[in-house]
């Protein structure tokens, strides 16, 4: 960040001179380039740093459940309010039949994510006949992110040995009249 700094500096400095001094104007082509692509640079690293939220893949299909053992989207409203106060962003992935538990017909990604209150690009609903494991999966890996289930995914451990690291899989539920969530930092990558 440092270094990006200093460069944003010269490249200006380079580049009010060259506007300045007729003699300096060749080095327009290297220095302007240069200063808008370092501005660039840093807002885009200034935008990444305010982002503090820990990354989560939500077992929908499996925290449904998690009241009553019964599927309810209340349940799923409730555990994402308190993901988002514990300070992760939570994105949920289900089952094809989701929508038919939660609502007794089909809902696909952008009808759940506004039941939810989740923008329409942190919801999936996997296609019938298509197990959702290896989605979730796959997308905690590529986030390196945490799920949050209470699924050990045993079938998947081949395929994903990360399943095994302390803190990959968050489990959660309903206890005493509340949802809780172990709170377990996130593996180092």
């Amino acid at each position: 960040m440092m270094f990006l700094s200093l460069v944003s500096v010269l490249a200006a400095v380079l580049t009010f001179a060259a506007l300045l001094l007729p003699d300096l104007s060749d080095w327009l082509l290297l220095s302007l380039p240069v200063l808008l692509a370092s501005l660039f640079l840093l807002l885009r690293n200034r935008k990444h740093k305010h982002r503090t939220k820990k990354q989560i893949v939500v077992d929908g299909s499996n925290v449904m459940y998690w009241h009553d053992n019964s599927p309810k989207l209340e349940t799923l409203r409730s555990v994402l309010k308190l993901l988002d106060e514990k300070g992760y962003e939570a994105g949920a992935i289900f089952d094809a039949n989701a929508g038919y538990l939660l609502t007794g017909k089909y809902t696909d990604d952008g009808a759940l994510a506004k039941l939810l209150g989740l923008p329409e690009d942190r919801v999936v609903v996997v296609a019938k006949g298509t197990p959702a494991d290896p989605v979730i999966l796959q997308a905690a890996r590529e986030l390196g992110a945490q799920i949050l289930t209470n699924d050990r995914y045993r079938d998947w451990v081949d395929d994903h040995p990360e399943i095994r690291t302390q803190g990959h899989l968050v489990k959660g539920g309903y206890e005493g009249g509340q949802f809780w969530i172990h709170d377990v930092a996130p593996a180092p990558l």
